[in-house]
């Protein structure tokens, strides 16, 4: 019986005790990156050129827009004007915004191999459109790009947050590859 009043006593005495809990690191106001997972970003950042107040890269939450990197940018510089430019479309990770620029200022290079470019001026001369900022009107200016076609890149766009490259645009409906190889040095990301 001693024993047991004993082995009672041990128990009773070295049970956990209750403390107050004062050293919990206040919730962070964004989840962690392993809650996150690989699809859904937790930023973009992007490169906003031109009349600026503050060109350079920028870095915001995933889901903004073309006129939220405008603001981080510092806003447009007096008189600038944003032109064409979508500014409701969603931005990328790793695009680059131009304000107020020329197209030609933005055009990719030549394609080596394609003769001597046009001179700037000339008939047939013109900058390969930006499939990501392209209005329906400038994409139906393209060889065999009828509006309905032109809508549906901007469909295509919309649903899946922009063209990562100009080859997404063979997923549309209506470009075939003979269209493709047509459109492909008049078109850009």
């Amino acid at each position: 019986m001693a024993a047991a009043l004993l082995a009672g006593g041990y128990f009773w005495v070295s049970r956990p005790q209750p403390r107050p809990v004062t050293d919990i690191p206040a919730p962070s106001a964004a989840p962690a990156p392993s809650v996150l997972g690989p699809s859904m970003p937790s930023g973009v950042t992007v490169h906003v050129a031109g009349k600026v107040r503050r060109p350079g890269v920028v870095t915001l939450p995933a889901g903004s827009r073309v006129a939220d990197a405008l603001r981080a940018a510092g806003g447009l510089r007096p008189g600038a004007r944003t032109g064409s430019l979508n500014l409701a479309r969603r931005i990328m990770d790793g695009e680059q915004i131009t304000v107020g620029e020329p197209s030609e200022a933005t055009a990719v290079p030549p394609i080596p191999g394609a003769g001597a470019p046009a001179a700037p001026g000339a008939p047939g001369a013109r900058a390969p459109l930006d499939l990501n900022a392209a209005t329906v009107e400038q994409l139906d200016t393209l060889p065999g790009v009828g509006p309905v076609l032109a809508q549906r890149i901007i469909d295509y766009r919309t649903q899946n947050g922009g063209f990562r490259s100009v080859e997404q645009l063979q997923n549309v409906t209506g470009i075939g590859a003979r269209r493709f190889a047509d459109l492909k040095p008049l078109v850009r990301v």
